[in-house]
């Protein structure tokens, strides 16, 4: 199991952090570069919960970088949009929001007042009906 503590995970998020340099970039003609804040929104704070940096250790690295891309993508703007990957749940124990990245579920809930956040409660692998976060099998 790949170890990744609070404090990669912290650089991590602020290095995929948007940045200002992007829209003026796309403004002078470079194509490959997308406008970070244009029509996006608000940006919302993520927060991973001690629990689910424990979670994160039971993936394997390459899933680790996974769902901490996705989310950053995902999650940073319009979180409470359904879309084919993310929806609200029916009450549960783990959170009300689900992300699902192919086998790998992320649950989290969303703080609007008084500062837009998104706190990530749990991360785990869907098998079948049921998923199997930091080892123990949830029905949801």
């Amino acid at each position: 199991m790949a170890k990744m503590n609070s404090d990669a995970i912290a650089r991590r998020t602020l290095h995929n952090s948007p940045s200002w340099v992007g829209i003026i970039l796309s403004d002078i003609g470079y194509p490959n570069i997308k406008p970070t804040y244009a029509d996006r929104g608000m940006a919302y704070r993520i927060e991973y919960s001690p629990e689910s940096e424990t979670h994160l250790q039971y993936l394997t690295a390459r899933q680790q970088a996974i769902v901490l891309d996705t989310v950053d993508e995902q999650l940073m703007y319009q979180p409470t949009v359904e879309t084919k990957n993310r929806k609200l749940m029916r009450p549960n124990p783990l959170a009300p929001w689900e992300l699902r990245i192919g086998n790998l579920r992320v649950y989290y809930d969303i703080e609007e007042e008084p500062d837009a956040v998104v706190y990530i409660n749990a991360v785990g692998i869907k098998e079948r009906n049921q998923v199997r976060i930091a080892g123990e099998i949830y029905d949801l």
